[in-house]
């Protein structure tokens, strides 16, 4: 399938009339940006992977860097429904092909890619006199100049509309591509169901290499000094690291060659810390505790040990052509591959949130009514395992009720962040238009939103629509600074909530596209107790 640059600038520019003002909505509209451009490692001459800035790549699946986009539209001519798209790709030079890998020469370029003209960066100046004279009174759209988040487009470019008396602004295009990118195609969706497909086995794998080990088909080795280095598939995973190693080695051996995001491997009580960047631990291991944050490595070798009972949670995706992935799964390690009693009563309790969320779902449904379930949820999984008090508790009352508890919003300190988000080319995709600023589809605070804290984090906040990719994400945490503020409320059973906190966090995420009748889980990797159990114990 091709990619749909012309749909693509054609919806951005439908979105581009929205947002002007009345007066302007009728005059020539161009859109001139920049792409981004090759990084280099300090004093290396050795360029960083490159990855096209989304909302270039998003109008022009162009991802040669340093490469230039010019597109015109007039509304009452033929533009209006086939915009004139002009894409400008940097000639090779030797020096290039001595060095790295040279760009596609333009006779290949155009081969590949549905647009009007393709050239080099030198002729751009020329076709921008074109259009100034070709489309009098046309005002020309870039990115935000001035800004570090997008690439810089030189001000000779802008200079030479301004000095031919034309009109150049940054208020609206960022706006317009968000609104645009909000709703995905079918092509848009065909990349995320293949990221999603390749990161879920990636997740797979982790699991099944540790089921492996429960079963001793994988030993510690004695490192450094052996007969031959071990082969990713006998790695004996026992830090963070190595999971992480191995899930990523998996999406590249699929050909994918960014991750999403940095992944999150968080073993022990590190999966309370929502966004765990380090990934540089060692499962907890006996004597050492649970809470033990300060695990190196010099414990781990030369020492009879033997693995701590924790979860291991992963939030990991990777990117397929410039598009997203974003899961989450949780797991046992120790305890031969299960989940203790309470791990799993919390991993089970998660699970159910995420269920209940995924029964609501469903075109013209707002997002807030999504969060709002998952803390009602939590507060009832809580009362049934007495970690909160209900009404029926020796010495409770109705102050202890689903609904009082819900309107303390102490539920926050378990479940603090949002429930999902938007997702396609950025993790978290489309900032300003998935959480607008005025934003009239949110209702005003009251006893049937529940607690404003629900919603402090919440990346999502509108009414769901066809063509949204989000992503369905409840957790539970005990985080010692979250619980530190509600140690003392009365609603809290705290010799109940000791048993817990060792389970550190549980997440589940999976990526979903709203259709017509609901959603499609975008998601192949399970995650139901028994069969995340079965692989882990490398029982299946």
């Amino acid at each position: 399938m091709a990619y749909p640059a012309k749909n693509h600038v054609l919806k951005t520019f439908e979105q581009l009339a929205k947002l002007l003002p009345e007066a302007e909505r009728t005059k020539p509209q161009v859109i001139l940006v920049a792409g981004g451009e090759v990084e280099f490692r300090n004093d290396t001459d050795r360029e960083l992977v490159f990855r096209q800035e989304s909302n270039f790549y998003y109008l022009s699946g162009c991802s040669v860097p340093s490469s230039f986009l010019l597109a015109a539209y007039r509304p009452g001519t033929s533009l209006e429904t086939v915009p004139t798209i002009e894409l400008f790709i940097p000639k090779a030079e030797l020096a290039d092909m001595m060095w790295s890998v040279p760009p596609p020469s333009i006779e290949e370029f155009r081969k590949t890619h549905d647009v009007t003209t393709v050239d080099h960066p030198a002729a751009l100046s020329a076709s921008i006199d074109t259009f100034i004279k070709a489309l009098p009174g046309a005002l020309f759209h870039t990115l935000p100049r001035n800004s570090p988040l997008f690439p810089t487009l030189a001000a000779e470019y802008t200079q030479q509309v301004l000095s031919a008396d034309g009109a150049v602004t940054d208020l609206y295009l960022l706006s317009a591509l968000h609104h645009a990118r909000l709703i995905k195609d079918d092509y848009e969706v065909a990349e995320i169901n293949t990221a999603n497909e390749i990161s879920s086995r990636a997740h797979e794998v982790v699991m099944r290499v540790l089921g492996a080990a429960v079963k001793g088909k994988i030993q510690a080795s004695e490192g450094a000094g052996v007969a031959r280095p071990l082969l990713p598939g006998e790695w004996l995973i026992e830090k963070e690291a190595e999971a992480e190693a191995i899930f990523v080695a998996s999406c590249r051996r699929e050909g994918s060659v960014h991750q999403a995001y940095m992944p999150i491997v968080a073993a022990s009580t590190r999966a309370s810390t929502l966004h765990y960047c380090c990934n540089d631990r060692e499962f907890a291991w006996g004597p050492v505790e649970p809470h033990d944050h300060k695990n190196q490595n010099d414990f781990a070798h030369d020492h009879t040990k033997e693995i701590t009972p924790q979860v291991l949670l992963i939030d990991a995706g990777c990117e397929w052509n410039n598009y997203a992935s974003d899961i989450t799964r949780t797991m046992p390690v120790g305890n031969g591959g299960k989940f203790t009693p309470e791990a799993r009563a919390i991993y089970e309790l998660v699970l159910d949130m995420q269920a209940k969320s995924f029964s609501i779902i469903k075109p013209g449904l707002h997002w807030d009514a999504v969060q709002l379930l998952c803390h009602r949820i939590l507060i009832r999984g809580f009362q049934k395992m007495g970690i909160f008090k209900s009404p029926d508790s020796p010495g409770s009352g109705s102050w202890n009720s689903e609904e009082a508890i819900l309107q303390s919003g102490i539920s926050s300190a378990f479940f603090p962040h949002g429930v999902g988000h938007s997702m396609g080319m950025d993790v978290h995709d489309v900032p300003s238009a998935s959480k607008p600023t005025v934003n009239p589809t949110i209702k005003p605070p009251s006893p049937l939103n529940g607690h404003e804290s629900f919603y402090t984090y919440l990346r999502l906040r509108l009414p769901l629509e066809v063509g949204m990719v989000v992503t369905v994400e409840p957790g539970i945490y005990f985080a010692p600074y979250l619980l530190a503020p509600v140690r003392e409320s009365n609603h809290i059973n705290h010799d109940v909530l000791k048993k817990y906190e060792s389970v550190g966090g549980v997440r589940i995420e999976d990526d979903i596209i709203i259709t017509d009748t609901g959603y499609k889980n975008l998601t192949t990797v399970r995650s139901d107790v028994e069969w995340i159990e079965s692989v882990c114990a490398g029982d299946i």
